[in-house]
């Protein structure tokens, strides 16, 4: 084709208008582009802008930990609480398909008879307390009058055992690990009398007199407390530290079957421990998971 041809033609094209409608359905092509582009970047900043408000909401929920009904799960500062022995109940709801079954029991969770607690002092730090305060009388009288005969007995019993410490939460979630320090101190005396009808029987006892006893020990410890429902939680403690225990002379009045008597006395002993301990105070053994209760 000659040249002049070819200029002719590429007039034609251009004075009939072909040029500026492929040009505009170009230009319409790369606007098109530029839109959905545009809509792609909002809806990616759409999706982040959601993603950060789910996380920013989970680690609020997390933070904040609550039920449902939105009772917080974790004890809060000014909380009390009451720790009691949970192998009793776990036993029950383990062997419920078991025709041996017996039902729980409200247990102590260390020392026998110490009621242990602890308050809240902020968040991550709670008081803890145990306590017993003990002290029994009895007596009991006998209807024979005959020579020789017991006429009434009677006995007087004190424990005492005061403790106090610290415990310090660390981690997050429903599983908190703690660990802390406490000393505990203990008396205790026990005493037991017999009266008989005249004189008493020869060898027989008049008095049974234990020596007092007298208790301390001082003991860290670090355990595992795991929050299964509102401000409710099991857990477990290991510890170690140095226990002292020590029981005075016992005295033990024996009748010489005229009126008179002789005195024997028991020797003094005393325990000095240390070592780790599972829970229990004094070397008493223990190994309950305890159930704690915040209120």
């Amino acid at each position: 084709m000659s040249f002049f041809r070819k200029k002719a033609i590429c007039n034609l094209l251009i004075n009939s208008g072909l040029f500026n409608k492929i040009s505009k359905i170009w230009n319409r092509k790369e606007n098109d582009n530029k839109f959905a582009h545009n809509l792609k970047i909002k809806a990616m900043k759409k999706s982040l802008l959601i993603l950060a408000m789910f996380i920013g909401s989970a680690t609020i929920a997390q933070d904040n930990m609550t039920s449902k009904k939105g009772t917080p799960i974790l004890p809060e500062a000014g909380d009390w609480s009451i720790g009691i022995g949970a192998s009793s109940t776990l036993n029950y709801f383990g062997n419920l398909m078991n025709g041996n079954n017996s039902a729980p029991t409200w247990d102590f969770p260390g020392m026998t008879q110490v009621i242990q607690g602890k308050m809240m002092k902020d968040a991550n730090t709670a008081y803890r307390v145990g306590l017993r305060l003990g002290f029994k009388s009895t007596k009991e009288k006998y209807s024979s009058s005959v020579a020789g005969t017991l006429a009434d007995t009677s006995n007087s019993e004190m424990n005492i055992y005061l403790s106090g410490g610290i415990q310090k939460f660390r981690g997050k979630g429903r599983v908190r690990g703690f660990y802390g320090g406490e000393a505990g101190l203990g008396l205790g005396s026990n005493k037991t009398t017999y009266n008989y009808n005249g004189n008493a029987p020869d060898q027989s006892t008049l008095e049974d007199k234990k020596g007092g006893t007298f208790m301390f020990n001082v003991r860290g410890f670090v355990g595992v407390e795991y929050f299964f429902a509102p401000k409710m939680s099991v857990g477990g403690e290991f510890g170690w530290g140095i226990g002292l225990s020590s029981t005075g002379e016992g005295e033990e009045k024996i009748a010489d079957g005229i009126g008179g008597s002789t005195t024997n006395k028991d020797g003094k002993s005393s325990t000095l421990r240390l070592d780790t301990d599972n829970g229990s105070f004094f070397g008493e053994p223990s190994g309950n998971l305890i159930l704690n209760f915040y209120f």
